[in-house]
């Protein structure tokens, strides 16, 4: 069903089979929806357990899903996203982007993030992009792995905290604190104009510099189980 009105566009999904009738079935109902906007129009996703791709715009798009994955492709606008256990994948991003999710897991590749605030309880959190000018990027997670790539040559006051998860850096300019109770990696790089801060309880924390001439890739974190 489609609804336009006041200059919002609303697409929800009928459900035909109600009540006890909905025991009936034996398959689910799935639909493919493919919606076309301006690049300049701010989009507004609300998800259960379906999955999206949104590409190419340049404003903002909020998005709140419970267990679909999401993926984004060359947003330039400000990204909001919160999750339940769904995923987002992203790449050539370019702007803020704000991720909260209980279980999900966030990926970012390529792209110049100026804000980049990440909130986590064991999700994992891995981004390869590059810090543009002031860039702050913020990790916070209980057990979730935070694994973040940026240029070597990057500049940023840097503070990386776990209270037992490990902690490792191919920066050799950081200084590394471990005492009883917390494990520490401190530092400045380059000129420092950018913050880079991440915090966890149990997760582990990897910082590492790419060659300014490598294009960013990812590498998720894994865990064994």
């Amino acid at each position: 069903m489609i609804g336009h009105e006041a200059g919002m566009l609303t697409i929800t999904h009928e459900r035909l089979w109600e009540g006890v009738l909905s025991w009936l079935r034996t398959q689910k109902c799935h639909a493919d929806i493919t919606v076309t906007v301006p690049r300049d129009c701010p989009v507004t996703l609300n998800l259960v357990s379906a999955d999206a791709v949104v590409s190419g715009l340049t404003a903002r798009a909020s998005i709140k899903s419970a267990s679909g994955d999401v993926t984004l492709d060359g947003l330039l606008g400000t990204v909001d996203a919160n999750t339940v256990s769904g995923a987002l994948e992203a790449q050539g991003l370019d702007g803020a982007v704000t991720f909260t999710s209980v279980s999900g897991d966030l990926t970012l590749a390529g792209g110049s993030i100026d804000r980049l605030a990440a909130r986590t309880v064991s999700g994992r959190v891995a981004a390869d992009v590059d810090l543009a000018g002031e860039s702050r990027v913020e990790a916070n997670t209980v057990s979730g792995e935070v694994a973040l790539r940026i240029p070597e040559d990057a500049g940023a006051e840097v503070s990386l905290n776990s209270a037992t998860g490990r902690i490792d850096t191919s920066f050799p300019e950081l200084g590394r604190q471990d005492r009883a109770v917390a494990r520490s990696v401190n530092g400045k790089l380059g000129d420092g104009s950018g913050r880079l801060s991440v915090n966890t309880v149990s997760g582990s924390v990897t910082l590492l510099g790419r060659p300014v001439a490598d294009a960013p890739e990812i590498t998720t974190p894994r865990t064994e189980k």
